[in-house]
């Protein structure tokens, strides 16, 4: 069964003889997938065929081989897994107003399902997708556990003011997956992808290197997944702020290109380790700090601007906008790791050579932006860049929020007032030193 509360029908329409399409983007997967799960209900009532479609825009936002990489090697997983369920998968290449549209028209299709997505570039293309068709058209929230117009209507302040909220439905809401079933046949003219075609297609950077030290898709993930509590678990609680060690659950990429349902890690971390001293920590930024970021990326449109920061923090920072910087750094000197100080040039590197920082550098990393650039949204929007041109999980409403709060005291409250930050929280080499070994965490990128 499918909590009807995850699902949302964004367009009525006249239902044909053709199959149900769901248009996977979000969430990358084959089981676990509500999304998937609710469109096979569908065509099985209806008694219709069941398709998969992505659809492969030649850009997005800063994304570039390594992020595209990690993802179209996801891909080619599911389109083999779908085969064994007798479910086609299609790949459209360019824009999703047009390609989507054209495919649903080409195939006779009688419903479109699409998972939820909070980003503004992915809203802008359902609501351009819905000017053009005349079928119905449905939304699952697949991504979080609490569906995210569910648990809220409006931005809330902090996770204190949503965490209750969640926590309350949460019982309702996790629940266990439903197996996905095997359809009859195909039913639908199915040509094999040219996955080299695809991306040679793309219009992006190549310099940006895919990394090797992760395997991406689904069967990966739950590897990661299995490693993490198997082995670094008993240390997450006491040592995730330490970026020197290796405590944290390297999950974040799986999460944001949906290779793994955060559901699927609750689930598992409540069946096998709800006792664990670490659960309730894990479990926090899992559930309760992921959702609050969606809840702000959906809830403020404008999460990647100066204009979302909190009216506290936008008075704060224009007071304070013509202090004197000691440092001040252009985006090419900041991403080369060209400052004066090691520390933030080593989580810079981390990042460059990695395609994921520490969480606790990420934090200090972007608060060093806003003091070494000229202006706030300059700062917010070097950071933006950098962050999601080399990090896996960039392009995300976590990444946007993360920065947000460093930058903009999102989430976040007042702090003493001091020059260039104002009241927003302050973060220092110092601070650093007392909490880590940073001339470890430095040997380890500068050589």
């Amino acid at each position: 069964m499918i909590n009807e509360k995850r699902i949302r029908l964004l367009q009525k329409g006249d239902a044909t003889s053709g199959p149900v399409i769901y248009w996977m983007s979000r969430d990358q997967r084959v089981h676990d997938n509500w999304a998937l799960i609710f469109s096979q209900k569908l065509a099985i009532e209806k008694q219709k065929p069941l398709v998969v479609v992505f659809n492969l825009v030649p850009t997005f936002l800063e994304a570039t081989i390594r992020q595209y990489g990690f993802m179209m090697r996801g891909l080619q997983q599911i389109e083999e897994e779908l085969r064994k369920y007798n479910i086609p998968f299609f790949l459209t290449l360019g824009n999703p107003e047009n390609e989507i549209p054209s495919l649903l028209n080409k195939i006779n299709a009688s419903a479109l399902v699409s998972d939820f997505d909070p980003l503004k570039i992915k809203r802008i293309w359902k609501r351009n997708v819905a000017k053009k068709i005349s079928i119905p058209f449905y939304e699952v929230d697949a991504h979080n556990i609490v569906p995210c117009l569910y648990v809220s209507n409006k931005v809330e302040f902090g996770a204190y003011t949503i965490r209750p909220k969640i926590h309350k439905a949460l019982p309702e809401f996790l629940d266990e997956f439903p197996k996905l079933k095997k359809m009859k046949n195909f039913e639908v003219d199915y040509v094999s992808i040219d996955w080299e075609k695809a991306e040679q297609s793309l219009k992006i950077n190549r310099d940006v290197k895919e990394v090797t030290w992760l395997k991406p898709g689904e069967s990966s993930a739950q590897k990661v997944l299995k490693d993490f509590l198997e082995n670094r678990f008993d240390s997450y609680s006491e040592d995730r702020n330490n970026p020197n060690k290796n405590a944290l659950s390297n999950l974040s990429p799986y999460l944001h290109f949906g290779q793994i349902s955060a559901q699927r890690v609750a689930l598992t971390v409540e069946q096998f380790y709800s006792k664990h001293p670490s659960s309730k920590s894990f479990l926090e930024e899992l559930i309760v700090r992921r959702e609050l970021s969606d809840n702000f990326c959906y809830f403020n449109t404008k999460y990647d601007s100066f204009e979302g920061f909190p009216d506290w923090a936008k008075r704060t920072l224009n007071k304070h906008r013509k202090d004197k910087r000691e440092f001040v750094y252009s985006l090419e000197e900041f991403e080369q790791a060209k400052t004066h100080e090691d520390l933030w040039n080593a989580a810079q590197l981390e990042m460059v050579k990695t395609g994921k920082m520490h969480g606790y550098m990420r934090m200090y990393w972007a608060k060093k932006i806003l003091e070494w650039s000229k202006s706030p949204e300059e700062a917010l929007k070097i950071a933006i860049y950098l962050n999601d041109k080399y990090e896996l999980d960039g392009r995300d409403p976590n990444g946007y929020v993360g920065c947000a709060w460093s930058v903009g005291g999102v989430h976040d409250r007042a702090w003493t007032e001091r020059p260039v930050f104002g009241k927003i929280r302050y973060m220092n080499y110092s601070g650093a030193k007392r909490k880590f070994d940073i001339d470890g965490y430095i040997r380890k990128f500068i050589t």
